[in-house]
């Protein structure tokens, strides 16, 4: 019976065998509400401004600016991400933003005194990716069940390894931009490495 354990199918996982999440680098990270329901806002077009294009030659064109209109718990998600370097001292964050029904973040796992290597296992996690992800996950949902907030997170998260300048700076163009592309043309996740 393979792929089974117990005669239940397992999930394969999604993260590198043969990485350490919880060695220092940059990490892209996605989190869902459970079937994408949108329960922190709605996004709303708050105004027009106008962006030079990549082209100096070219005028300014006119784009429209989006923003998240968030509830309760989309500003408690919002306040919790940015107090995740309290709980773990460890983690600077950079960008990040809270969409209706996901939010995407960069985090810099940064520990300069770590001298050894954990690849990736099953069992019991501590200061890595998904320790940290899951206490955030964690105190979002605590949040809601203690005030009686109707929310539930997708069990599982997309994360990346940002393995370069270049994917850095296009991931927080992506993040940046999150709001007024879902305002324009829907969520488009899909499309961030397959331009």
């Amino acid at each position: 019976m393979e792929g089974k354990y117990r005669n239940k199918y397992n999930t394969s996982s999604t993260r590198l065998s043969d990485w350490d999440y919880g060695s220092n680098g940059l990490y892209f990270v996605t989190i869902c509400t459970k079937d994408r329901v949108r329960y922190f806002g709605e996004i709303e077009e708050i105004g027009n401004a106008n962006v030079q294009s990549i082209s100096e030659t070219q005028s300014p064109e006119t784009q429209s600016i989006a923003s998240l209109r968030m509830t309760e718990i989309g500003e408690v998600a919002f306040a919790n991400w940015g107090n995740i370097p309290i709980y773990h001292p460890y983690v600077e964050l950079d960008d990040f933003v809270i969409m209706p029904d996901h939010m995407h973040g960069i985090l810099f796992i940064n520990k300069p005194d770590k001298m050894t290597l954990e690849f990736n296992k099953f069992g019991a996690q501590s200061k890595n990716l998904a320790s940290i992800l899951r206490g955030y996950k964690s105190s979002v949902k605590t949040y809601a069940t203690t005030n009686d907030i109707e929310f539930l997170w997708q069990p599982r998260y997309y994360d990346r390894i940002i393995r370069n300048e270049k994917e850095y700076h296009n991931i927080k163009g992506y993040i940046k931009n999150n709001p007024d592309q879902w305002f324009q043309n829907g969520d488009n996740f899909e499309n961030l490495f397959n331009p």
